[in-house]
């Protein structure tokens, strides 16, 4: 959205105000129409309103247009899928589409029909020879059923003559007195029927032939060592061939509809050995030849598909494009002439420049003999929001706009969050060892963001990829902070020199306080590693990151409140400034500033005093004597007159406010005149006015419910808040834990065995430990609380975020996936 603006002089951009935005109105002659809509999505700085909002989208004026796009859309949806089957990627072309939009419904029409016959050809010459090849099959397989059973009766025939002429008296077989060989009137002719059953339905396919026939055929089946692809659903089956000798019609009609259910195809098939022979040469030779017009046929499709992916990209842009412009040409009015369209939109003010040429150019082009009209018009209605970014600012956007978008001119987070954001992560992800593993997955999307950006990724590496200068910021400000708390894989290093302590006796070596002498000046940068003694207490570094989180959290929660008195002043709201900033901030830093304050002295001081101690008894015992706990002189005085001043603030904030918006209402009631405003400006400030005196009913006591409520909100508040904070202290301390845990109880464990497979076991399930819980898992957590510090904490202080976003019309903003109607 902020990278829309692409010609032209613009200001520098202001992250902290959006654009001021100004409601224009075009008047187009219909000549001139198409181009100009065209022109101005290729400028994209105008959001148009839609005029004919009561119609239909089939009552508007080029719905038949739509439709025809639609049509075309289709078709290259059509011409997509099948690139895809045959593997046929489209290639993008830097070569300017020359081609009207009319000709080129004309062009894909040709190309539908002629690769819709090619289709059908293709599938018609495909099932018969997949036929074809399951009729060889049939005629070898089922040949051998012959084969074998003439060989068994010639041989049994040459047997039985053999014992007759030498008065064998050996036993005969059953029936043999009844169905002599030369006994020909007694010889049944049965019919026979061969064919292929899938493999997985052979069993059922016998056991149904049996019981429908009574046992009243003979079956014989062998399998298909390949899978064959079946002709009627085009896929590779299993296949057994099969023989079914029956006698009677009948038979055969119950035989034919139990091959039918079970999808069994039939092939025709000669009892002579001979014609077997001569048919599966034949059978052979048109295999060949349909194989030779099928792979010609493939060649011919997948040229055409190969030319047709060298414009498909440059045909579907056009085609989308001149579906947006009919779209948007349906959102404008005839005027009574019809001779005219008139169009209404919110354009940034420092776009009329291109706007004016823009209009200027199509009237040209289009060799319209009137130009197009634009004239600024004044209203009431609140302006879209319109922030112009870039691509490292554009992720920040992104993160404020997922809790709400800035209401027009609202003063935006983004500013500070770039800063803010990564910071608070990395106070809980502190560790610069982590820290450098996200900045190389950072750095690698960053290398190849030209390359990523034009391809299609899944959800995660999409969502990954767009934030990766947020991560890349993450993970610098994670090495700052690891540096800071000496941690690499939770293992402290004397990087910036030797430690300032040193053990007294062998006995507090495994310490971190006790038994230890300062021998040397303090380490220069960050803990001295001698505090990262036993992992089981950390009472410095414990110290530093919870008293470090109540800082932050005071010092984003004053900006906030800051942000707020921002606000207050740019819309001339005083009573907000007077009755709102103020006993807010009092309020604030009576009791939490307090502390910050508290904190910083006991640092500098290297008191002993116990804070919850003050803070406590700051409200239970205001009066009695601080003792050890006393910091600095005049302490106690400091603090009744703090604690005076957070009594006074609350009443500040509760009672002035409604009575004085109640007066404002009635003086402005009094007057009872209403002239009209003298520009835009003053327009929008009435109606960004956060007060509800602008309404014409004005209701005390629901104004003073609502101060009642928002009072409550913040006293509570401030102390939820601030609470929330050491959220930052407690995933520090457990992300430092369980790297701990994962170093010491998988690699340093898998080491002490010094057997080289154990250790690359440990240092395979520390990797992957590592990577899976705290390079993916910690850095969601830590930055989805950090995420919660920012929308709750800190932006309810001042963000309403109640706006809605700018959206022009604009080519480069058109989806990928547009469905066309």
């Amino acid at each position: 959205m902020g990278e829309v603006a692409r010609g032209g002089c613009c200001p520098p951009m202001d992250l902290f105000r959006s654009e001021p935005m100004q409601l224009i109105q075009l008047i187009i002659p219909i000549e001139s129409a198409h181009c100009t809509v065209s022109y101005l999505g290729d400028l994209g700085l105008l959001q148009f309103k839609d005029l004919n909002s009561e119609k239909s989208p089939f009552q508007r004026t080029y719905a038949t247009q739509i439709k025809r796009c639609g049509e075309m859309a289709r078709k290259l949806r059509f011409f997509k899928e099948q690139m895809f089957k045959a593997g046929v990627s489209p290639k993008g072309s830097t070569a300017q589409v020359d081609v009207n939009i009319d000709d080129l419904e004309i062009k894909l029409s040709e190309i539908e029909s002629e690769l819709t016959e090619m289709n059908a050809n293709g599938e018609k010459l495909q099932r018969t020879y997949n036929e074809l090849v399951e009729y060889k099959l049939v005629l070898q397989k089922a040949g051998d059923f012959f084969h074998s059973a003439q060989s068994r009766a010639i041989e049994q025939q040459r047997e039985y003559e053999s014992r007759q002429l030498s008065g064998d008296s050996m036993e005969v077989p059953l029936l043999q007195d009844q169905e002599l060989p030369g006994d020909s009137s007694k010889a049944v002719k049965l019919g026979f029927l061969a064919g292929l059953v899938p493999r997985e339905k052979s069993m059922a396919f016998e056991r149904i032939l049996f019981r429908a026939t009574r046992g009243n055929v003979f079956l014989r089946q062998t399998a298909v060592e390949d899978p064959v692809t079946d002709p009627v659903s085009g896929e590779k089956t299993e296949k057994n061939v099969f023989v079914v000798f029956y006698a009677g019609e009948k038979v055969k009609a119950k035989i034919l509809k139990i091959c039918d259910a079970f999808g069994a195809n039939r092939y025709p098939f000669a009892e002579e050995l001979g014609k077997q022979a001569q048919m599966i040469t034949e059978v052979s030779g048109r295999l060949t030849e349909l194989k030779t017009t099928i792979d010609a046929g493939l060649s011919h499709r997948v040229n055409l598909l190969e030319n047709l992916g060298t414009q498909f990209e440059q045909w579907n842009l056009l085609v989308r494009k001149e579906k947006s412009i009919h779209h948007t040409l349906n959102m404008l009015s005839l005027d009574v002439t019809k001779k005219c369209l008139v169009a209404e939109g919110w354009s940034p003010v420092f776009a009329t420049n291109q706007v004016q040429d823009a209009l200027q150019r199509a009237s040209k082009d289009s060799n319209s003999q009137v130009s197009a009209i634009l004239q600024v018009l004044h209203t009431r209605e609140l302006p879209p929001t319109y922030f112009r970014t870039n691509k490292f600012t554009s992720s920040y956007q992104g993160i404020i706009d997922s809790y709400g978008v800035a209401k027009y001119q609202e003063a935006n987070p983004t500013v500070f969050t770039v800063v803010t954001f990564p910071f608070l992560f990395a106070v809980m992800f502190g560790d610069w060892g982590h820290g450098i593993c996200l900045l190389l997955a950072a750095l690698y999307f960053i290398i190849r963001e030209k390359k990523l950006s034009s391809q299609k990724l899944d959800d995660i590496t999409d969502m990954t990829f767009g934030g990766r200068y947020v991560i890349f910021m993450m993970s610098l400000f994670s090495i700052y902070t690891g540096l800071i708390y000496n941690e690499f894989f939770s293992v402290p290093f004397e990087l910036f020199g030797p430690s300032a302590y040193v053990c007294r006796d062998l006995s507090c070596r495994d310490s971190t306080t006790i038994g230890l002498i300062k021998a040397r000046r303090t380490y220069p940068f960050g803990v001295d590693p001698v505090w990262h003694g036993t992992r089981s207490e950390l009472p410095f570094l414990n110290s530093l990151k919870m008293k470090m989180s109540i800082l932050l959290g005071v010092a984003q929660m004053n900006l906030g409140i800051l942000m707020s008195y921002a606000n207050a002043r740019f819309f001339k709201n005083h009573v907000n400034v007077w009755f709102q900033f103020i006993p807010q901030v009092i309020f604030l830093n009576s009791l939490f500033g307090y502390l910050s304050l508290l904190i910083i002295v006991k640092w500098c001081t290297g008191s002993q005093a116990d804070l919850y101690h003050v803070m406590i008894y700051m409200f239970l015992s205001p009066m009695d004597d601080l003792g050890e706990n006393q910091l600095f002189e005049g302490q106690k005085n400091l603090q009744l007159v703090l604690l005076l001043l957070a009594f006074v603030a609350v009443p500040w904030m509760l009672l002035p406010k409604p009575f004085i918006l109640k007066k404002q209402h009635e003086a402005r009631h009094e007057e009872e005149s209403y002239a009209p405003l003298s520009n835009t400006e003053e327009s929008l400030q009435v109606e960004s006015n956060h007060d509800s005196h602008g309404h014409a009913e004005f209701e005390f006591s629901e104004i003073f419910v609502h101060q009642l409520i928002h009072t409550i909100e913040f006293v509570l508040g401030a102390v939820s808040n601030t609470a929330s904070y050491l959220r930052l202290w407690a995933l520090s301390l457990a992300h430092s834990e369980l790297s701990s845990v994962f170093y010491e109880k998988v690699l340093l464990m898998a080491w002490g065995y010094n057997n080289w497979l154990i250790l690359i076991v440990g240092l395979i399930v520390f990797i992957f430990a590592t990577v899976g819980v705290l390079l993916v898992m910690e850095t969601l957590s830590a930055f989805l609380h950090a995420l919660r510090l920012h929308w709750v904490e800190y932006q309810n202080k001042f963000y309403e975020g109640d706006g809605y976003k700018f959206l022009p019309f604009s080519f480069t903003l058109l989806d990928e996936e547009d469905e066309l109607i």
